[in-house]
Parts: C-alpha cells; structure tokens; sequence
C-alpha cells in the first residue's frame, strides 16, 4: 500500500462516517490527528502531508469502527467534561454533557468554604474533578465498585493536578464507614434492561455495570440512594441523584418517602428533567 496525502484520508473517512457520526468531517479530523500526532490546524495547513502505510491502515480501522458505532470517545481515548480532558477507556461510562448539571447544582448548594462531598460511582471521576477544580477547599471521597474504573478516575486526578480527592472501592455508601458529607451526588445506572436505547451500537460499547442496575430494574440504584442517603447526611446536607428523563417524578416520590425536604428536578438544555435534588 502506497502512501496516501492528509487529504485524501480525511475525505476517504468524512464519506465513511457520513450518516452515521454527527460531523463526518470533524471526527475524520480527529481521529487522523491522533494517527499522525498532529493537530487539526496542522491537518488544515498541510493537506499534501502523508500518512505512511502503516499509519493509513491504523487510521482506516479506526474509521471502520467508527461507522460501526464505536464512540469516538473510546477510539480517541479523550473527553472533555467541564472543560477538563479527561481520559476514558471501556471500563468507564462516556461522561455526558447533561451531567454538568449535577456539577452546577452541587456548586449553588455547597458552602464556598470547606465542605465534605462525596460522589458515589465517579467512573471517570468527572464530577469529583470538576468539583475539586472550583472548590479546591472542599474534602473529596469518590467512590466506585469497579477497580477499573476506579483507576481512570485515580489517573485523571494525577493527570490534573487533582491529588486531594480520596478515591474508595465499593458499592455506593458502603465505602463511607459512617461518614456524613454536606452534599451526596451520583450518577448512577438508571437504564431498564428491557430499554429499547441498549439496542443503540454506541452504548453496546459501555459498561453494563455504569448503565444497568443489576436485576435490570432502572430505578434500583437511585431507589437505594435516595433510602440510604440520610444516614450519610450531615443537618442540612443535599442529595443530588442524576436520572433519565422520564424518571423524575419517581425519583421525587422517592427522596419525599425518605424524609427529604425542598425535594425538585432540574432540567437540561434540551428540557429534560436530568437531576433530582433534595436536603436532609
């Protein structure tokens, strides 16, 4: 196999993607800037650039999978979330925008000074890094039953310069030994494992553990969240539970039973109801 010019390759790969990414031509660009370890701008500057064989067969692959349904995510490795860059592998959930929410909640209710926070399923560890980016007063635990996800998560804090956050293996509060925090947050598995959406290629690629309570039920984690979360509580302190979008009301219903006052869901940018919150 001859070698083939930057050109060629990026509209070989936009004609590849067509119909099935958002931006054929942008996620070209980005996964044949990963091939050549080039930014896009150079891509741009230099269109006669040529990729060697190896680096053309890489690239073609990447471009198959891709079409496949694979998420750019996991080809690319990279994530931005909270304008943080963010490593992600197939151990981790694909940090959503939507699940800034959580972020943007936690910031409006939490003190400006010291505080006790603590982010059960981190996966990634987005929302305990972001949170440790603004508040960098605040004392962090981030929990996760998965060690490899718990590894992301430990990595991308090394990575930023985010070394304050303690990062604890278990399932939910069961790593907390007793502690109480001012704010509670998780967005945890809420997809029903009779959800048509399992059928999407993209989340075929996630963890089943990150998507799926076990037993199928979508509601189980967020109905043992909202059930053991006071005892973690201290006065005053929130739970902030990320959700699907048909879920609110259920959600509600749920911190109401627990005990839980000033109980309300927020919307995304879309209109959704994304996140439930409420104060012990």
């Amino acid at each position: 196999m001859t070698e083939a010019t930057v050109a060629t390759l990026l509209a070989d790969g936009a004609r590849a993607l067509t119909g099935t990414a958002d931006n054929a031509r942008l996620e070209a660009q980005l996964l044949l800037a990963q091939v050549l370890a080039l930014s896009r701008a150079q891509l741009h500057a230099y269109p006669e650039a040529t990729a060697d064989a190896a680096q053309a067969a890489l690239y073609r692959g990447l471009i198959e999978r891709r079409a496949a349904g694979e998420p750019l995510a996991y080809l690319t490795g990279r994530r931005e979330f909270w304008s943080l860059d963010l490593a992600v592998t197939p151990a981790v959930l694909i940090p959503r925008p939507e699940t800034e929410l959580l972020v943007e909640r936690a910031l409006e209710l939490g003190p400006p000074g010291e505080a006790r926070v603590a982010d059960l399923g981190t996966g990634s560890g987005a929302i305990a890094l972001a949170l440790a980016r603004e508040r960098p007063r605040w004392r962090i635990v981030a929990t996760d039953v998965s060690a490899p996800a718990l590894a992301v998560a430990r990595a991308n804090g090394a990575a930023l310069g985010l070394t304050g956050i303690e990062f604890l293996a278990g399932s939910w509060f069961g790593p907390l030994a007793g502690a109480r925090f001012d704010l509670l947050l998780s967005n945890p598995p809420y997809v029903g494992a009779d959800d048509p959406a399992l059928s999407d290629p993209a989340l075929a690629c996630e963890p089943a553990l990150a998507l799926t309570p076990p037993g199928g039920d979508a509601l189980a984690a967020l109905r043992i969240l909202a059930r053991g979360a006071a005892a973690h509580l201290l006065p005053g302190g929130w739970l902030l539970l990320a959700h699907g979008t048909s879920q609110g009301a259920e959600v509600r219903a749920e911190l109401v039973a627990a005990g839980f006052a000033h109980v309300r869901s927020h919307r995304d940018l879309a209109g959704h109801e994304r996140m439930t919150e409420g104060q012990r």
